[in-house]
């Protein structure tokens, strides 16, 4: 029993180093050296299984990542009937989330459909059409779907009672890069709500306005899907990569940056790019595309 005990070990330990991507873990790791922050990574082959990590279980902001949750939550309500997608709602302004969101500049008493706030929320990364549709739907709803379907710790905590210190912490929401890249990878394998509710979102989730960072670093005919997030100390991008040899998805999320400018070579933005570059190459090795010279006047997406 012992042996046979021993054996299953074995086992399971030679199939977790064999699913270690170890060259790739090795490049990030030069990658990310003398970044003045706290860094955390987590990339998976979808084709092959194999993975690469650092510190991707380690507690991180999600700034406006956490839009793709409150996303999984309004298509859990139209799943079940209580919203439709195309429902009207009249705006407020009350709503409004200072800043210079697209739906804030509606006015009071404007009409809009459910649809497109939530286009605005994940395309344009709106926070008027986000924390809009976080009211309908409840933070505490949303955290609810999300324990329902295993995530241990990505939560919604502005506006939910009984989170204001780990907010004070994390901000809107906390997450890791591992389950930043798992609810992708849900929502790609159609298990996130519903097949036809993951269809949705994955269309939402690819069209996004804000693609001068980690997508500038992948060609523009490949498909992605993506979500970015930011705030002066932390910035934080997830893609998953249609990839012509195969699907990979990545998260890279930063904190504590030194560096909290508002500017292209901010970096935190710079490493995003690099990693983005690294990973794209690493499993397209044949690829020789790079950004056009000159395309950075055109990635100035303000």
């Amino acid at each position: 029993m012992k042996n046979k005990l021993l054996f299953l070990l074995l086992i399971i330990s030679t199939t977790t180093i064999a699913q270690t991507d170890n060259k790739l873990t090795a490049q990030l790791q030069n990658a990310v050296k003398g970044f003045n922050g706290q860094i955390g990574i987590y990339v998976k082959n979808l084709k092959t299984g194999k993975t690469a990590a650092i510190n991707a279980d380690t507690l991180f902001p999600t700034a406006s990542m956490i839009k793709v949750s409150i996303q999984c939550g309004v298509m859990d309500k139209i799943e079940k009937g209580e919203l439709a997608y195309n429902q009207k709602l009249i705006y407020r302004d009350s709503l409004l989330y200072p800043g210079e969101d697209i739906l804030g500049s509606f006015k009071d008493k404007d009409t809009i459909e459910v649809s497109k706030v939530a286009m605005l929320m994940i395309t344009m990364s709106d926070n008027t059409a986000s924390t809009w549709l976080q009211k309908i739907v409840t933070g505490e709803y949303i955290n609810n779907w999300l324990d329902q379907h295993g995530f241990k710790v990505m939560r919604v905590n502005s506006r939910v009672k009984g989170r204001e210190a780990i907010r004070a912490k994390y901000g809107w929401g906390v997450t890791t890069p591992f389950e930043m890249c798992r609810l992708f990878t849900m929502i790609r394998n159609g298990e996130a709500v519903s097949p036809a509710a993951s269809e949705r979102m994955y269309r939402n989730l690819g069209r996004i306005y804000w693609d001068d960072k980690a997508l500038s670093q992948i060609p523009p005919y490949v498909h992605t899907i993506s979500k970015q997030g930011a705030v002066d100390e932390s910035k934080s991008e997830t893609v998953l990569v249609n990839a012509p040899h195969g699907d990979y998805v990545f998260s890279i999320i930063t904190n504590n940056d030194k560096d909290q400018r508002w500017v292209p070579d901010n970096e935190a933005d710079i490493l995003i790019r690099k990693v983005s570059a690294l990973i794209w190459h690493y499993y397209e090795p044949k690829s020789d595309w790079k950004p056009a010279d000159g395309v950075a006047k055109f990635m100035l997406n303000e």
